[in-house]
């Protein structure tokens, strides 16, 4: 074949794929069957690989391309990618909507887009003049990763925009004239010039994932628990070729560019016009109840999809009214996802270990048969302490009912006495650490079992673990095996020791090449500034979780202030009980903690503390939650009162306004009682927010 004839033959062969590329993720259907599509894809690879003058980069051959890449780099949104509030039920649902509408009367006039919440992995989408030019995934919503090699794998991304017919643009101008900028949409459609962004999500369908797990069997490997976690896997190989035996698949949810459209509802109908596919269950709702029907629909449909979802994201559809609203924190007021309620599960308790925390304090945690829930392999729950385990009334060989909602951790809510043979056994927590071997003790008013030593090696693991942790310094790839290998090795013994660290010091060791060697030292060195909420929330104290480590960087604005704090200091601030007050007292006058906290502000710079509280009308409020929740977790619930102005505690005291508990309350709700503090229950705290 000569040159313009394979020219010729290749330009029509990339435009007959990328129709069927349409016809098949689009319009779910192909005129020709799979087998001739490959012969197709055959051809034209041989005629590129003949004529390489003549591949472009948007070519079908194209999608997987390059050498295996070193690593991802990092990647800045144009715009945040938010976060999305949870709701759980169809009241939930009404109350988001009137919270809405005390700011905008009319905010749903134009109605509610209902989409299909997809359970797998948001991704951005940049085009350029109608070329892919970027795939990042979602990162922190402001920094990403660019995966743009292993995007291209994925079929149901256009790598190129599709062109609409001129009958096609005349149609949807005319049909939604009224509802748009015709001549600015127009324009877009016939140019596709400038920037285009579109996000949404990256999943791997149910029959995708037991096609890969028959290879991996096949071929030895451990097979993979879930979609989402192919999925996760998948886009984040280094090798694009990888990626590709995914076989992901993608559905859009958000376009991000000014191209003239006023409602959401519009966006799915004109994104398949450029070659992207789109949920047939996304629905323009009148009100909540209509809303409602989707969810019953899909709820119903739900085990017989190809892909997992875990509810339906309900937005304004006016897409000026939308972005009035305005964002709180990191989650958009116009938008809320609707979920599924809680999945539950039966299983077999098979044996009750005991795991040391960083604080030193012995966790009993069920081990399980595996069960299914939410799309997750469940093995084992926490049972917090003995009292938690005597209340339930759990023996180890209980078959028990395990729930859990969303990302919340597993738990047994109930134990099924009746289906016990009489071999069962009772659990008694030990009186020796397990891992040290030191002597236990429980102090007086607390339901905590501690280990006496406070160089046990499970309290330092799970110290520097907690240490470099995304709410504390952040360092990423210190996964818990690689601190223990550093501990077992006497390479590390406390927190400043990693900022100490040389590749040479730990180059030798099994798994620690010179490029990792040098990868990890610099993400530690990246982290040696820091602000002072985060770091009092590293240095692990006792009782002080992340809400109390911001509570203090705000009262005392300065980490010099806190170290030399009285009680008398501490005890003014709402939220900080007596015995939270005195293990921060005792942390800062502990010889070992001070001399390990002196070694540490050598390498690392404490920013000041800012107060940055929301102002909203629960401003002057102190929440404390216990137990818990049906409808929301406990965070869930934190963040709805905080965005509105509270402070939230994680102790009770006698300037805490309002203790809300669920089910399987601690002594935080007998502490309410005593102090004569508000007690609400789920139903009025949830009434008392509207």
């Amino acid at each position: 074949m000569i040159k313009a004839e394979a020219k010729e033959r290749i330009a029509k062969l990339r435009q007959e794929i990328d129709r069927y590329r349409y016809q098949y993720h689009v319009l779910n259907k192909l005129e020709i069957s799979e087998g001739a599509l490959d012969a197709l894809k055959h051809e034209l690879y041989n005629l590129e690989a003949e004529n390489p003058e003549l591949i472009i980069p948007d070519s079908p051959t194209q999608r997987v391309a390059g050498e295996p890449a070193k690593g991802f780099k990092k990647v800045q949104h144009q715009t945040r990618m938010l976060s999305l509030e949870d709701v759980f039920s169809e009241q939930e649902a009404e109350e988001w909507l009137a919270r809405i509408k005390k700011l905008d009367s009319r905010a749903d006039e134009d109605g509610l887009f209902a989409e299909v919440k997809m359970d797998g992995l948001a991704c951005s989408l940049v085009y350029e003049n109608g070329t892919l030019t970027l795939g990042a995934t979602r990162g922190d919503g402001t920094i990403g990763e660019d995966v743009t090699m292993n995007v291209r794998t994925i079929e149901a991304i256009p790598l190129k925009l599709r062109q609409p017919a001129s009958k096609e643009i005349a149609s949807f101008i005319t049909k939604h004239h009224q509802n748009i900028d015709h001549k600015k949409v127009e324009r877009f459609l016939e140019n596709q010039t400038g920037r285009f962004e579109v996000r949404g999500e990256i999943y791997m369908t149910r029959s995708g994932l037991k096609e890969l797990n028959k290879k991996l069997k096949k071929g030895g490997e451990p097979e993979l628990a879930n979609p989402r976690n192919a999925a996760a896997g998948g886009l984040r190989q280094l090798d694009p070729k990888i990626a590709a035996q995914r076989k992901l698949t993608f559905f859009p949810w958000q376009l991000v560019a000014d191209i003239g459209l006023k409602f959401q509802s519009q966006e799915d109908e004109l994104l398949s016009l450029l070659g992207f596919p789109t949920n047939p269950y996304n629905k323009l709702c009148k009100k909540i109840s209509d809303v409602k029907k989707v969810m019953d629909k899909i709820g119903k449909d739900r085990d017989t999809l190809d892909y997992q979802i875990d509810g339906v994201v309900v937005s304004i559809n006016n897409n000026k009214r939308f972005a009035d609203l305005g964002i709180v924190g990191k989650t958009p007021r116009g938008s809320v996802a609707w979920k599924f309620a809680a999945e539950q599960g039966t299983t077999i308790v098979r044996d009750i270990k005991v795991s040391v925390g960083r604080t030193g304090v012995l966790t009993p945690v069920a081990v399980m048969d595996p069960v299914q829930l939410a799309g997750t392999t469940v093995t084992h729950a926490t049972l917090h302490n003995q009292d938690e385990i005597e209340r339930l009334g759990l023996k180890i060989g209980d078959t028990v009912i395990v729930e859990k909602a969303g990302d919340v951790i597993p738990k047994i809510v109930q134990v099924l006495p009746r289906l016990r043979t009489g071999k069962e056994k009772k659990f008694k927590m030990p009186e020796k650490c397990p891992i040290c071997g030191s002597d236990v003790k429980r102090k007086q008013g607390e339901v905590a079992v501690v280990c006496s030593n406070p160089r046990c090696f499970a309290q330092e693991m799970a110290s520097l673990s907690h240490f470099v942790s995304r709410q504390a310094f952040d360092i990423r790839g210190l996964g818990e095996k690689i601190i223990e290998t550093f501990l077992q090795e006497g390479i590390i013994s406390e927190p400043a020791d990693l900022f100490h660290l040389q590749p040479g010091d730990f180059g030798g060791l099994e798994g620690f090449g010179e490029v990792s060697s040098n990868k990890i030292v610099k993400e530690i060195q990246a982290h040696r500034q820091i602000p002072l909420d985060r770091f009092i929330y590293a240095l692990g104290i006792r009782h002080v979780g992340f809400e109390t480590a911001v509570l203090l960087s705000r009262h005392f604005k300065s980490l010099d202030k806190l170290c030399n704090a009285s009680l008398q200091d501490l005890d003014e601030i709402d939220g900080v009980g007596e015995v939270m007050a005195q293990a921060i007292i005792d942390y800062f006058n502990d010889k070992e903690q001070s001399k390990r906290l002196d070694n540490l502000l050598t390498f690392v710079a404490v920013g000041r503390g800012t107060n940055d509280a929301v102002r909203g009308p629960l401003t002057g409020t102190s929440w404390v939650f216990t137990g818990s929740l049906d409808s929301m977790s406990r965070d869930q619930a934190k963040e709805k009162v905080r965005v509105l102005g509270a402070d939230v505690s994680e102790s009770v005291s006698k300037k805490t306004s309002f203790v809300v508990v669920g089910s399987d309350p601690g002594s935080k709700a007998e502490k309410a009682k005593k102090l004569g503090v508000e007690i609400l229950t789920e139903k009025q705290f949830l009434s008392k927010l509207k």
